[in-house]
C-alpha cells in the first residue's frame, strides 16, 4: 500500500504503517534510513491492530458522526443524541428522582456515575465537585456540556467489557468526544435558534466559532468560542400533574456556557507530535425551583416567597479551567499516546441545608464554594510483533477539594472515629491519589480468531488495590457474520464526599432508616474504610454486515455489580444527647449487590442510494438484590429509528422516532429503606421528530427541523417515576458557514 504521513497522528490506527516499517533493512534496500518517513513507501500490507482499537469493535461500541450531530442538533447538550445509541439513557444515580430533570448520560443501567466522559481522551470530572446527597444524588448535569455539538468531529460510546481498561468510573462504559482540529486553514460560524410551542417552556439559543490552520510548517493551532444559553421552565409547568393544592414539582432549570479552547500542535518531524491545550469554561443555571425533599410551591398562585423570588437567577455555576500537555509518537517498533491534565472547577452556589427537609432546599443568599483540583496523568506504548500487538500503560489521578459545605452548622453530640464534633473544627481539605498500570496483548491466533487480553492493576490511596483482568475475543464465522464475546471486571473508586469523615447531614427523624427512629434524630457520616465498587462484565453479540450495505448485529449484556457504596441502614452507634434524646449515627458503606441484563440490537437497510432505515433497540433489566428494585429510573425497553434521505446533492431530509417502554417505579425508599406507597410506573411514550439540511452554498448550510413532533409531553409530579419532564413541541433553525 502507499501511505503519505501528514496530520495529527492519533496513534493505533496507523499501525498497519508501522508493523511494515518495523523491518528497517528492507527500507536500508529501498534507498531509506531507518526513521526517514518523509517520503511515500509502497510496502505490502499487515494487519496488526491494538488492543484499543480491536476493542472499539466490540458489540458493545458505537460512534456518532459529525454528519450524525448535524442532522440531529441538541438544543444545548450533546446528551440529547448520545441517549439515541444502544444501551443508553438519561437518568439519575438512584430511584429517588430527586434532582429528577438533572438527568445524566447513563450506560447499560450502571448509573452516570459510572459512566466516564472523556474530551480528546482526557477525563472530564468537574461534577466531583459536586457534593453528593444521602441518597446518592449530586445536583449536577454531568461533564457532557463542556464542547457544543458544532465543534465535535465524533463521540465514541463504548460500554461494558470495552470500557474497563478505562479505570475507576468506566464500570458502565466511556463516552470519548473528540473535537475538531482542522487541516487546513478554516474557520465556521454556527448559530443555532430553538423556541418550544409551550410559552411555559424555556427556548435555546447558540453561538460559536471555530478557526484554525498552520502557522508554520510545524505549528498549527485550533481555537473555538461557544456561548449556549437555555432558559429555565415556568414555575407553573408541572401544576397540572397534581390536584388543586398539593406540591408542585419543578420544570427543567436554564442552563449558561460559555467556553474558550486553543489548542497547538508542534509536529517537528514524521516522528512526534507535540500537544498544548488551554481550557476555560463556565456553566451555570437558571433556577427553576428544584429542591430535594419538596416541589417548588404548594400552590403556585400564591405567594412563595424567596424561592419564587430566586427564579431564572443564578443559583449556582460551575467555572472549569483545564491545561494539558501530550505527545503521540511513532516508531519503527509501534507507536505512543501520553497526555498530562490538571483540570481546575470552582463549584459555587447558594448554600443549602444539610438537615432534615431542608437537605438540599437553599436556605441562604450567602454563597459556599467547592474546589476541585485533579490531576491525571496516561503513557501508552503499542509493540507491534508479528501477528500480535502488545500494550503497556500507566495512569495517575489525583484529586484534591477544598470543601467549604463541611462547616455545616452541625455538631455532633460526641466523638465518632475521626469526626470533629465542632462544626467550624471540620477539615475542608481532602484528598486522595490513585495509580494504575496494565497491559494487554492483541493476537490474531488464525484467519478467523483474534483474541485480545489484558489486566490491570490499581492501587488507590484509601480504598487500596484492585486487579482489573479481561478477555475479549472474535470469530470471523464467514464473511458476512461475525461472533464476539467479552469479559472484564471493572471497578470504581469511593469518591471524596463518601470518604471524608467530616462530611455529615443529620435528619431530625423522619430520614432515619426504617425502624431506627431515634429521639435525637440520625447523622449520616463520611467513611474513610470504604473499599473500591466492582463488577463483572460480559456479553457475547453476533454482527452482520451483508451484501448491499445492509448491517445488523445483536448483542446480550450481564453485569453483577458487587459492594456498590450507599447510606447504610444498620447505625455504627447510638449516642446519647445533653438532654438525655439519643442519636443514630449512620455511616457510607459498601452493602448493595445488583444485577443488570439485557439486549442491545441494531439494524441499518439502505432501501436506495438515497434513502437509508435505521434501527436500534434495547431491553433492559436492573434489579438491587437488597431491595428488588431497579437500580435507576430507566425504561424497561427503547428503541430508536430513522429514515435519511438525500433527496439531492444539497438537500437532506431526517425523520426520526424513539419509543420508551414503561420505567417502573421503585418500592423501597433508598434514604429509609421504608416501604413506598406512591410507585406509579412512567407509561410507554413514542416522540417524532423531523430535521432538514439545506446547502444553500458550498460554504454556507441552513438547518431547520420539529422536535416532538405530535407534542407528546410528559409532566413531573414527583409520584413514583414520574420524576422529569419530557419537552413538547419546539422548532428549531440553525445555520453554518464556512470559509
Amino acid at each position: 500500500m502507499t501511505h503519505s504521513l501528514s496530520g495529527r497522528f492519533r496513534g493505533p490506527s496507523l499501525l498497519a504503517v508501522v508493523a511494515a516499517l518495523a523491518a528497517p533493512a528492507g527500507a536500508q534496500e529501498a534507498g531509506l534510513g531507518a526513521y526517514d518517513l518523509d517520503l511515500p513507501v509502497t510496502l505490502d500490507p499487515i494487519i496488526v491492530q491494538a488492543a484499543s482499537e480491536e476493542l472499539k469493535q466490540a458489540p458493545g461500541v458505537s460512534t456518532i458522526s459529525e454528519e450524525d450531530l448535524e442532522a440531529y442538533p441538541p438544543a444545548n447538550d450533546i446528551s440529547e443524541i448520545i441517549r439515541r445509541q444502544p444501551g443508553v439513557n438519561l437518568t439519575g444515580n438512584t430511584t429517588t428522582g430527586q434532582r429528577g430533570n438533572n438527568r445524566q448520560i447513563d450506560l447499560r443501567g450502571m448509573g452516570p456515575e459510572n459512566t466516564l466522559i472523556l474530551i480528546d481522551g482526557r477525563p472530564a470530572l468537574s461534577r466531583n465537585s459536586v457534593r453528593m446527597g444521602r441518597s446518592g444524588e449530586r445536583d449536577t448535569r454531568g461533564d457532557s456540556n463542556w464542547v457544543p455539538a458544532e465543534l465535535v468531529e465524533r463521540i465514541e460510546v463504548l460500554r461494558g467489557p470495552a470500557a474497563a481498561r478505562y479505570g475507576s468510573g468506566a464500570s458502565g462504559g466511556v463516552v470519548n468526544i473528540i473535537t475538531k482540529r482542522p487541516a487546513e486553514r478554516f474557520v465556521t460560524f454556527s448559530l443555532h435558534y430553538e423556541r418550544p410551542e409551550d410559552s411555559l417552556e424555556g427556548g435555546s439559543r447558540r453561538a460559536n466559532v471555530l478557526f484554525g490552520g498552520p502557522l508554520s510548517e510545524t505549528l498549527s493551532y485550533r481555537a473555538y468560542l461557544n456561548r449556549n444559553e437555555t432558559e429555565g421552565d415556568d414555575p407553573a409547568l408541572n401544576a397540572d400533574a397534581v390536584d388543586e393544592g398539593e406540591t408542585v414539582y419543578a420544570g427543567r432549570e436554564g442552563v449558561n456556557n460559555t467556553d474558550g479552547n486553543i489548542a497547538l500542535d508542534y509536529r517537528p518531524n514524521a516522528m512526534h507530535t507535540w500537544g498544548a491545550e488551554l481550557g476555560l469554561s463556565r456553566q451555570s443555571n437558571a433556577y427553576a425551583g428544584d429542591s430535594l425533599f419538596r416541589g417548588v410551591v404548594d400552590d403556585v398562585e400564591d405567594d412563595a416567597g424567596e424561592v419564587i423570588d430566586l427564579i431564572g437567577e443564578e443559583t449556582n455555576r460551575i467555572d472549569r479551567r483545564t491545561l494539558a500537555l501530550s505527545h503521540d509518537g511513532l516508531y519503527g517498533f509501534g507507536d505512543s499516546q501520553s497526555y498530562l491534565q490538571w483540570e481546575h472547577s470552582e463549584n459555587e452556589r447558594l448554600t443549602e441545608g444539610f438537615a432534615g427537609g431542608g437537605e438540599g432546599t437553599i436556605n441562604s443568599t450567602d454563597t459556599s464554594t467547592i474546589t476541585l483540583d485533579t490531576v491525571t496523568a496516561k503513557s501508552e506504548w503499542n509493540i507491534v510483533r508479528a501477528a500480535r500487538t502488545l500494550t503497556f500503560g500507566a495512569e495517575y489521578r489525583g484529586e484534591w477539594m477544598d470543601d467549604e459545605t463541611v462547616d455545616n452548622g452541625l455538631d455532633l453530640n460526641t466523638d465518632v472515629d475521626g469526626t470533629a464534633t465542632a462544626s467550624e473544627d471540620r477539615d475542608p481539605t481532602t484528598d486522595a491519589h490513585s495509580l494504575g498500570l496494565y497491559a494487554e496483548e492483541n493476537w490474531q491466533l488464525s484467519d478467523a480468531w483474534t483474541l485480545t487480553s489484558g489486566l490491570r492493576a490499581d492501587l488507590h490511596s484509601e480504598a487500596g488495590f484492585t486487579l482489573s483482568p479481561s478477555v475479549n475475543a472474535t470469530w470471523q464465522m464467514s464473511s458476512a457474520f461475525e461472533l464476539k464475546l467479552g469479559i472484564s471486571r471493572a471497578f470504581k473508586a469511593p469518591n471524596l464526599f463518601q470518604l471524608n469523615p467530616d462530611y455529615l447531614y443529620y435528619t431530625r427523624g423522619n430520614g432515619c432508616p426504617v425502624n431506627q427512629s431515634s429521639s435525637g434524630g440520625c447523622y449520616i457520616l463520611g467513611n474513610a474504610d470504604l473499599d473500591h465498587e466492582t463488577s463483572w462484565n460480559s456479553e457475547i453479540g453476533l454482527a452482520y454486515r451483508g451484501a448491499g450495505g445492509v448491517v445488523a448485529g445483536v448483542t446480550y449484556f450481564h453485569n453483577d455489580y458487587d459492594d456498590k457504596i450507599t447510606a447504610g441502614l444498620e447505625p455504627v452507634g447510638i449516642y446519647d444527647t445533653r438532654d438525655g434524646r439519643s442519636s443514630k449515627v449512620f455511616r457510607w458503606q459498601n452493602v448493595t449487590e445488583a444485577t443488570i441484563q439485557g439486549l442491545e440490537a441494531n439494524l441499518s437497510v439502505p432501501l436506495s442510494e438515497t434513502l437509508t432505515w435505521s434501527t436500534n433497540a434495547t431491553v433492559m433489566d436492573s434489579e438491587n438484590k437488597v431491595t428488588g428494585d431497579p437500580l435507576s429510573l430507566v425504561p424497561d425497553y427503547t428503541i430508536n429509528s430513522s429514515l435519511d434521505w438525500q433527496a439531492t446533492d444539497a438537500w437532506t431530509l431526517n425523520l426520526y422516532l424513539t419509543h420508551y417502554g414503561e420505567t417502573p417505579a421503585a418500592q423501597t425508599s433508598v434514604t429509609s429503606g421504608a416501604e413506598i406507597e406512591d410507585t406509579d410506573p412512567v407509561d410507554p411514550y413514542t416522540l417524532f421528530g423531523l430535521t432538514t439540511t439545506y446547502q444553500l452554498t458550498e460554504a454556507v448550510a441552513l438547518k431547520g427541523g420539529i422536535k416532538n413532533l405530535f407534542d407528546e409531553r410528559l409532566l413531573r409530579s414527583g409520584e413514583g417515576a414520574n420524576t422529569y419532564n419530557e419537552p413538547g413541541r419546539s422548532v428549531f433553525v440553525g445555520l453554518s458557514a464556512s470559509f
